[in-house]
């Protein structure tokens, strides 16, 4: 008996690492990417809060590298000075304030955590950084840490250059900088204390989990190391021994001996197959067709749901960086967008997050393009822009705030109206049409065909008339958009033209009159 509370006990502190700890029935995260911790805890309170979303991942919340040219690029959020709490989002008073004002509504926030490396070999030295912290990149010396130059693996890399030269080699990798960065040393005791320190500071504000930017560029050993020294979540607003929830940056699409599973002991994993096969599928490249979604998940290779994070794009791969390659959708394709979107919120697969992003000069060169770098919308002084909020719900200033076109937000409150309810009913016309439900509680339909759909399918809801959550909602009783009519025996009627706005469909019961 002893023994089996024992692994009870284990098994519990384990699954705490894939637990998002979010309220119940509030299933989905958004990337609140670049916005300012003020701006953050007001989106919190008059929108997330409303309209049931669970979290938000908030950008690096440490010191970094100020970088003039190109123009404070986004990326240097990824080149960290130190572990103070000071960035362009706000200070550490303005971080404290949004995590109390998001978790006091219940909207639980999440940090992405930038604990590979420091800045840039090249960074130089001197005080150019948002807390205005002395480093010297060059000798290794960041005494706002501390970090010295036996905190790094430049011993441990064995190529010429210092730089991860072969994806195939697990120890260049893992040993050798990325993109120059200056890699600490992970298997030495003071740098994992140090970093788990850092990420105690934030679970005690009140912090519920972590992105692992760079994962598959450490060892998991050596992450697991510093997971193990975390503390439980704060129990003002979590319940006691509540772990943080944990998922980590692996880019795997398959070509490369690091696999996405050696990570799994730690927390989830980012499923990038995930956005770039749905990306094709619904572009219908290489004779990809939305039919042969019937199995998708692990049915596609993808990592067990349990141990997934899924999202259509992330902040890396809508500007061509990372994984995902052309066939990535983002807001730039806003009707083939929502619609991959929609298939997300609506499919059961993975814990899933949602992009806010921002929108900067697109110019092409050779295909490439050349403002990839383009950082936040900024004051001519450098400081980031406040996102305003227009009459029709839209934001201005340049931020795109994806999380609250209609047909998103309805799809987030969707997923937590059918959540743990059975992927159900699927239909296909052998192309492009396919539906199918969660139960008895959801169901949505596509038309992504090049001609117009009449079809009469079962949904297995209860009957009744519901407004579709697409082209409207159910407001004082009343469909502002299309209703659909479903008949005793749960079948129902959609019609869906090729040139619709958004060639799709969705009810629920709770957007039933």
């Amino acid at each position: 008996m002893k023994i089996l509370l024992l692994l009870l006990a284990a098994a519990g502190l384990c699954w705490g690492q894939y637990n998002p700890n979010t309220v119940p029935k509030r299933t989905s995260i958004v990337h609140l990417f670049e916005w300012r911790w003020q701006d953050i805890a007001e989106e919190c309170e008059r929108y997330l809060a409303p309209n049931g979303f669970g979290g938000v991942q908030v950008s690096p919340p440490n010191e970094n590298l100020v970088i003039t040219s190109p123009n404070r690029p986004w990326w240097e959020r990824y080149q960290p000075i130190s572990y103070k709490i000071c960035s362009r989002s706000g200070n550490e008073e303005q971080f404290k304030d949004m995590v109390k004002r998001c978790n006091d509504v219940g909207v639980r926030i999440y940090v992405d955590a930038v604990v590979n490396h420091m800045c840039g070999a090249a960074g130089g030295s001197g005080t150019h950084s948002t807390c205005g912290s002395y480093f010297n990149a060059g000798n290794r010396d960041f005494p706002a840490v501390p970090y010295s130059g036996w905190d790094f693996n430049d011993g441990k890399c064995h190529t010429g250059s210092g730089e991860i030269e072969s994806y195939n080699d697990i120890y260049q990798v893992r040993d050798c900088r990325l993109s120059s960065l200056l890699d600490l040393a992970l298997e030495k005791d003071y740098v994992r204390s140090t970093i788990a320190e850092y990420m105690n500071r934030l679970i005690d504000m009140g912090v519920a989990g972590f992105r692992i930017d760079a994962a598959k560029h450490m060892w998991p050993g050596d992450i697991r190391a510093f997971l193990d020294k975390l503390h439980d979540l704060n129990t003002q607003w979590f319940s006691e021994g509540t772990k943080p929830f944990i998922y980590q940056e692996v880019i795997d699409l398959g070509g490369e001996p690091i696999k996405g599973s050696e990570y799994f002991g730690n927390g989830r994993v980012t499923e990038f197959k995930y956005g770039a096969k749905l990306g094709t599928v619904i572009r219908k490249w290489d004779g990809e067709k939305m039919a042969y979604l019937k199995n998708w998940g692990e049915g596609w290779g993808f990592v067990p749901s349990d141990r997934a994070l899924v999202f259509v794009d992330n902040h890396d791969n809508q500007r061509g960086h990372g994984a995902g390659g052309a066939s990535i959708l983002t807001f730039w394709d806003a009707r083939l967008y929502k619609m991959a979107v929609g298939f997300m919120l609506a499919h059961p697969y993975g814990v899933t997050r949602v992009m806010s992003s921002f929108r900067w000069p697109r110019y092409f060169e050779n295909g490439k393009d050349v403002n990839d770098w383009y950082g936040p919308p900024s004051n001519s002084d450098g400081s980031t822009k406040s996102v305003t909020i227009n009459p029709d719900t839209t934001c201005g200033n340049d931020w795109v705030c994806e999380h609250r076109w209609r047909q998103i937000r309805n799809m987030v409150i969707f997923r937590n109206v059918v959540d743990g309810e059975p992927f159900s009913n699927w239909w296909d016309n052998g192309s492009n049409q396919v539906a199918f439900g969660r139960g008895n509680k959801g169901f949505i339909i596509f038309n992504n065909d090049d001609w117009n759909m009449n079809v009469y399918v079962q949904t297995g809801l209860p009957a009744g008339t519901y407004c579709d959550v697409i082209s409207g909602q159910k407001e004082n009783n009343q469909c502002t958009g299309k209703q659909v009519f479903v008949s005793g025996d749960g079948m129902a009627n959609f019609q869906i033209n090729t040139d619709a706005e958004d060639p799709f469909i969705a009810i629920h019961v709770d957007a039933k009159l």
